[in-house]
């Protein structure tokens, strides 16, 4: 027997990737890692962890992607985990071995000063100098071999779009091993405010001996470019408009299309199973239950990719910090800073990869109520019951130009902005109390964003979501199935049989099948629970119909418009003109009309505010790593909207 050698892989060391935001950092680390990479949360919050594995030879390295800073002195949560990481103060993860800082070469001024202060941790740096391209453009010349002697630590040019020096700081990263010197040494008993001003004067007499900048060539910061911004605000405003236009178009009606082919493509696979399989239960739980699941979940996937897709395009060009220095003002009013207008304008097409989205704002205290506040947002889910409503119950009455049902749906959209509104307001002077948002940003230059890191950053996305969220939803539309299956009644599928067998006509046949699926969800658990929970929703005009479809309504709010179909027997495919005649002509055992205007508008402005969602329930669990925060959402938003609901049933039935 012939032994061959077995090669061993040593224990995989660690690195961090770290820079100031904007400098490239996340771009690096996709083109080092690849696809070998994951994303999860930190221990005990909720900062993004991303972590993946680069390889050289028969070496392996663990690399995690911290939040960008700018400072060891941490100013958010973000940068705070990130020090942590750092230092090795985070439970269960030990200091690691090597530092990767990425430093932008237009903007050495800024870079230099946090890399001096990680130098005084004596862990080994290896540089990463980016945007060389960038700074060629601008007439910056940096000379990095000189730089790398005065810093006395690898500095290695490379562009990561076209691969250029990738290798080379590959072999550097699992090479260097000398912990770094500090830059420059001060006494420890200075304050800091010494510290800083000697470090910064080292800095401009390190970076004048390195290169002969012209006035007119050096590196444009912020403040500049927030003076342009300023001298022609309208401009600027037009431009911003018209770019959030095209965001809440793209998600709310490119990405239809594509829904509308998982939709189909999950019926149609539904459809198959279903002729395939016997007539009974798993025929039902695997074409009604799992097929339909999947299709509940993977059918938000366009809106998520196109919102994304968008985000990420705005912060890779640049545009993002722009947008959200224009919305400050505005947002300041409930609370908020700009960087929360991108998920709340998202939110009108979906709450879902809108709460995802809150990722981009850095203080935890302004995320959370963000994301408290988008589900208010009027979402396109929300959008075929007030069709099915307005269409039926609303004059279609036109003043002029304005149609009156236009009008109602209009209203319902302010109505959603007031509630979020207000929410945010009552969250900072509560829960989430505390100054009014800190807005410092740094505003990059314009530059071509890397598809292929657009392209890991989405696909990172969309595992995030389809792993945490989905699982959520799926469970959540089994259970529901399950409610409306069981249990069978005997009887009824007799007596449908024996109805089938006398009867020829395929309209006939279709009504004695609709009418056997409205008699089966009555006395099925999930009828049998809106019988129970009737008492509770007759302050709102609702009789156990209503309210057993609102409770089969929330996994997703639009199922409610199927599940009515269902129960009142016109099939769940059924136009809406012919369920909103069956609504109109719905009475209840006393022979009182159930749909009756005050009723309407009442259920109208439960929708509006109530949190009929386990997706977005799911993604705010998912996005705060706590049950507390989407436990107060549901009971807060479901509780305006009863008080709203009653409020308008009472009062209009008085009237």
């Amino acid at each position: 027997m012939t032994i061959h050698p077995v090669h061993i892989m040593p224990h995989a060391k660690s690195a961090v990737v770290i820079g100031n935001p904007n400098s490239g950092k996340s771009t690096l680390f996709n083109h080092l890692t690849g696809l070998n990479q994951k994303t999860a949360n930190y221990p005990g919050v909720t900062v993004e962890k991303r972590t993946g594995r680069v390889f050289f030879e028969n070496k392996k390295m663990d690399l995690i992607d911290l939040p960008g800073c700018y400072s060891i002195y941490p100013f958010s949560e973000d940068e705070r985990i990130s020090i942590d990481v750092i230092k090795g103060n985070l439970a269960g993860l030990s200091s690691p071995d090597k530092i990767i800082y990425v430093l932008d070469a237009t903007q050495i001024y800024q870079g230099l000063t946090f890399l001096q202060q990680l130098s005084e941790l004596g862990i080994p740096i290896v540089v990463a100098l980016t945007m060389n391209d960038i700074a060629t453009k601008k007439g910056i010349k940096v000379n990095h071999s000189l730089l790398s002697s005065k810093l006395k630590l690898p500095v290695i040019p490379i562009n990561a779009k076209n691969g250029i020096g990738l290798s080379s700081l590959i072999a550097s990263i699992f090479s260097s091993e000398t912990p770094a010197e500090p830059i420059f040494s001060i006494d420890k008993e200075s304050n800091h405010a010494e510290e800083f001003s000697l470090r910064f004067k080292y800095n401009q007499n390190l970076l004048h001996e390195l290169a002969p900048f012209e006035k007119s060539e050096k590196v444009h910061i912020s403040y500049t470019i927030i003076k342009r911004l300023v001298d022609k605000p309208l401009t600027s405003t037009i431009i911003f408009l018209c770019a959030m236009f095209i965001v809440f178009q793209a998600v709310f009606a490119w990405a239809t299309p594509l829904m509308d082919l998982i939709d189909n493509g999950a019926t149609a696979l539904s459809a198959i199973v279903s002729s395939n399989l016997e007539d009974g239960a798993l025929n039902s739980f695997v074409s009604d239950g799992i097929i339909s699941g999947v299709g509940s979940v993977i059918i938000f996937l366009p809106q998520i990719l196109i919102l994304f897709l968008f985000i990420i395009l705005m912060e890779d060009t640049g545009y993002l910090s722009r947008a959200a220095f224009l919305s400050d003002r505005l947002m300041r009013s409930i609370g908020l800073s700009g960087q929360s207008i991108i998920p709340l304008l998202s939110s009108f097409a979906c709450a879902v990869p809108s709460i995802m989205a809150t990722r981009v704002i850095p203080n935890n205290r302004d995320r959370i109520v963000t994301i408290m506040t988008a589900p208010f947002m009027t979402c396109s889910a929300r959008l075929p019951i007030y069709a099915l409503l307005i269409g039926a119950f609303v004059p279609q009455i036109s003043y002029g130009f304005v149609n009156l049902q236009g009008l109602v749906l209009f209203g319902l959209y302010l109505l959603g902005i007031f509630g979020g509104s207000l929410t945010a307001v009552l969250l900072r002077k509560s829960l989430l109390k505390g100054p009014k948002p800190n807005f410092i940003q740094t505003i990059p230059e314009f530059r071509v964003p890397d598809l292929k890191s657009v392209i890991y950053k989405l696909y990172d996305r969309a595992i995030v979501f389809l792993k945490r969220a989905g699982t959520v939803i799926l469970l959540a539309s089994m259970f529901v199935w399950f409610l409306s299956y069981f249990p069978r009644s005997e009887i009824i599928q007799e007596n449908l049989v024996f109805q089938l067998s006398e009867t020829t006509d395929t309209a006939s046949r279709e009504i004695l099948l609709n009418n056997a699926a409205a008699d089966q969800l009555q006395q099925s658990w999930l009828g049998r629970t809106g019988r129970a929970l009737e008492p509770f929703f007759a302050p709102l005009g609702w009789d156990w119909r209503v309210t057993s479809a609102v409770i089969a309504g929330f996994p997703a709010r639009e199922v409610v418009v199927a599940v009515m179909g269902t129960i009142y027997a016109v099939g769940e495919e059924a136009e809406n003109q012919t369920l909103a005649n069956r609504l109109t002509n719905a009475v209840d055992q006393d022979g009182n009309q159930i749909f009756t205007l005050p009723m309407v508008i009442g259920m109208l402005i439960f929708y509006a505010w109530c949190l009929q969602c386990v997706a977005t329930i799911a993604i705010i669990r998912r996005e705060t790593n706590s049950w507390k925060w989407p436990v107060i959402s549901w009971v807060y938003m479901t509780s305006i909207g009863y008080l709203g609901a009653f409020t308008a049933f009472q009062v209009g039935s008085m009237l």
